[in-house]
């Protein structure tokens, strides 16, 4: 769910990284804290629009937002069953303005300026916090979206090669060992940079 940058030159491209970062921070406050399905709806509708003032293509928008419907799909009747369907539409606006909020500012910032960002602003903590070390770790787990998603395709491309169907275990297994080469390779490589200490 973290959007690839889309190059453009809108307004929503050329507003710094760090503001970007401090308005989705706000703005994920205040729709935790609206009241209503309606207020919830308003919100939803304007991050929609954001993403055609930044001119994404409406497949790019889908595609980020498709996973979370997935996951709405289990969530809110088990949020109706247990709270009331009123509940559940708010849950299910709030959840997805917020992940469309996220996928805005990924879809028109890249990694590196989110990254510096995050850097210059964890200075202002002093010696409290390494700035370089929080970032590398950022950069890894932003990185380990894609590659995981990489490495099962891979291991599903390989069986469906073989002409192989199986059991949830049959590809988990492979998922893991390849998942765990990859961290252990991540890992010299960290060592050889010096981040072993």
């Amino acid at each position: 769910m973290i959007g690839s940058y889309r190059p453009g030159t809108s307004a929503l491209h050329r507003l710094g990284a760090g503001a970007k970062l401090v308005g989705l921070a706000a703005s994920v406050v205040v729709i935790a804290l609206l009241p209503e399905w309606w207020m919830l709806l308003i919100a939803l509708v304007l991050a929609l629009l954001g993403f055609a003032v930044a001119a994404i293509p409406p497949r790019d928008v889908v595609t980020q937002l498709v996973p979370v419907l997935w996951i709405l799909l289990v969530a809110a009747p088990l949020n109706a069953l247990f709270s009331g369907w009123e509940s559940a539409v708010e849950m299910s606006l709030r959840v997805t303005a917020c992940v469309a909020l996220a996928a805005l500012v990924t879809l028109t910032t890249r990694v590196s300026a989110i990254l510096d960002s995050v850097r210059a602003g964890l200075r202002l903590f002093g010696r409290r916090l390494d700035p370089e070390r929080v970032g590398i770790v950022l950069a890894m787990t932003i990185r380990a979206v894609p590659l995981m998603t990489e490495i099962v395709r891979a291991v599903l491309e390989a069986r469906r090669a073989r002409g192989v169907e199986g059991s949830l275990r049959a590809v988990a297994v492979p998922v893991m060992v390849r998942s765990l080469q990859t961290a252990d390779a991540m890992g010299e490589a960290l060592v050889a940079r010096g981040f072993d200490d």
